[in-house]
């Protein structure tokens, strides 16, 4: 099992790189042939296609996985199947109920009144066709996590995006701009719904097996099961839409506010400002699990270790990354949306944010591993609100600045309980002292930074250079430890020819410390 588990973990943290890379890709070449006014129509149109498959797939996803894992292991198969069969009729259900919703009432009501983005209704009506098959594909992701297969998961995940960027692009090519964007993505997830069903039929009842005596569920039995899978899938479902919300928000108040073309330039920001969310939300799915088994076996100094180590090795990593976009914002958006240069100052503003996000996510996995589901989840609904009311007086004076501006403001605000309530229910001493010399290592190379010209050529010299300074800054003022430099080898060895590279430069980062 623990092989399984490691092996699982693994591909879900390569999966979720893929999936951050993939879809990076597909808002590059949408931006590029549809341009900010249809872009920022598709952008507000993906947020409300994000909040319409989370209602529609009703937290149950992580509801299957948790009980199709749970039964297995007590040999209780029947209940395992009839679990994934009950989770589907709710979340076809649910996925048929708001797909009509979308198509005939929320996407004429969000068209009118947002005067200011014509020919929104009709890619807002799109998104209403891909509920039906993101909902199927989330019930059986559910069940490939409940028996560990996340490669089952990759490759549904790879086959959505594969698609979903192939006929997205051909859509917009022929003319259909922001509706045929949008169409690509129900094509990706036709696709992977396909894959996930002859998956889930040739494979998954190696995992599941049928049990020897078949039982047919009486209609109270299977109300009774529905029941006990919605009651834990709430709290899940609600945390996701304050999670959703907190980063949706700002493109729905500038989109009223402002119109089409300020929506696009704010959602060309966002996909590049999330970029240190790759690394924190990696280290969160794998630190959940870690920190639960050192809590519960009250093992507190492996416990402290997990805990210190997460958000050493996150921050020495985001911290660099931040100041790099922060100063470099306009070539990075001259390489990645060259259209879209306007958004360079929110650009700057918003990776901040994603840097206070990443300390919350890191926080939040923590707090759920020992125990406490429900606190990140009032932490993000308190969030979501104040994000709402900051964005509501912030983005009428400043623009998408202004919608920077609000949603790091409220990372900042959310980040701050949930950091403090992580070191002390895991009784652990905050890393103050390596997350100091990181700030000043950080700054130091963002002063460096400025030196060099904002232009093209200017990056490419920023990413050779910053990161030199940076570790020599970090390493004369002895951030690293002996057990630093030995886990950094230890993991260095999975680069192949690379390792020797490394060991060479961690040998001399050593003689330096």
């Amino acid at each position: 099992m623990s092989s399984r588990l490691a092996r699982g973990s693994i591909l879900i943290l390569i999966g979720n790189v893929i999936f951050r890379i993939g879809g990076f890709i597909y808002r590059f070449l949408m931006a590029q042939l549809l341009g900010p006014s249809a872009y920022g129509i598709l952008g507000y149109t993906l947020q409300f296609q994000g909040i319409l498959q989370v209602l529609s797939a009703g937290g149950l996803p992580p509801a299957i996985a948790k009980y199709v894992a749970e039964y297995t292991a007590l040999d209780k198969e029947v209940l395992a199947r009839q679990t994934i069969y009950t989770s589907l009729k709710i979340m076809l259900l649910l996925g048929i109920l708001f797909g009509f919703l979308m198509v005939f009432i929320i996407a004429p009501f969000l068209a009118q009144i947002n005067p200011k983005m014509p020919g929104l209704i009709y890619p807002l009506q799109a998104v209403g066709f891909i509920v039906p098959f993101s909902v199927i594909v989330g019930a059986f992701r559910g069940a490939f996590q409940g028996v560990i297969k996340m490669e089952y998961i990759l490759a549904t995940r790879a086959t959505e995006q594969i698609f979903m960027i192939i006929f997205a692009t051909i859509l917009v090519i022929l003319g259909y701009s922001a509706l045929g964007a949008v169409f690509g993505s129900v094509l990706g997830f036709a696709a992977s719904a396909v894959l996930s069903v002859i998956i889930f039929q040739k494979y998954m009842w190696k995992y599941v097996p049928k049990p020897e005596i078949e039982y047919n569920f009486s209609f109270l039995e299977e109300v009774k099961l529905a029941k006990q899978i919605v009651v834990f899938a709430i709290p899940v479902t609600i945390t996701a839409l304050a999670e959703m919300c907190i980063f949706a928000i700002s493109t729905f108040v500038i989109a009223n506010v402002i119109g089409s073309v300020g929506t696009g330039y704010f959602n060309a920001a966002d996909p590049i400002s999330r970029f240190p969310l790759i690394i924190s939300t990696s280290l969160a799915t794998t630190i959940l699990p870690a920190v639960s088994a050192a809590f519960g076996t009250k093992n507190q100094i492996l416990l402290s270790k997990y805990v210190s180590q997460s958000y050493r090795y996150s921050m020495v990593i985001i911290l660099p990354m931040t100041v790099g976009i922060a100063l470099f914002a306009e070539p990075i958006l001259q390489l990645t949306f060259p259209k879209f240069l306007a958004a360079s100052p929110a650009l700057s503003i918003l990776v901040v944010g994603m840097t206070f996000y990443s300390l919350f996510a890191i926080s939040s996995s923590i707090v759920q591993g020992i125990g406490n589901p429900r606190t990140p989840m009032y932490v993000l609904v308190v969030g979501a609100i104040t994000t709402f009311i900051l964005n509501w007086f912030i983005v009428p004076i400043y623009g998408i600045v202004g919608g920077a501006l609000a949603t790091t403001i409220a990372c900042f605000l959310i980040m701050i309980p949930i950091l403090k309530l992580s070191f002390n229910l895991t009784k652990t001493k905050a890393p103050y002292m390596f997350i100091g010399k990181a700030v000043f290592a950080s700054l130091i190379m963002g002063i460096a930074i400025l030196l060099i010209p904002k232009t093209t050529l200017g990056l490419l010299l920023g990413i050779i250079i910053g990161p030199i300074i940076y570790l020599i800054i970090l390493t004369l003022s002895k951030a690293f430890d002996h057990s630093d430099f030995l886990a950094i080898r230890r993991f260095s060895h999975k680069f192949g020819p690379l390792s020797k590279i490394i060991d060479k430069i961690l040998n001399f980062m050593e003689k330096l410390s």
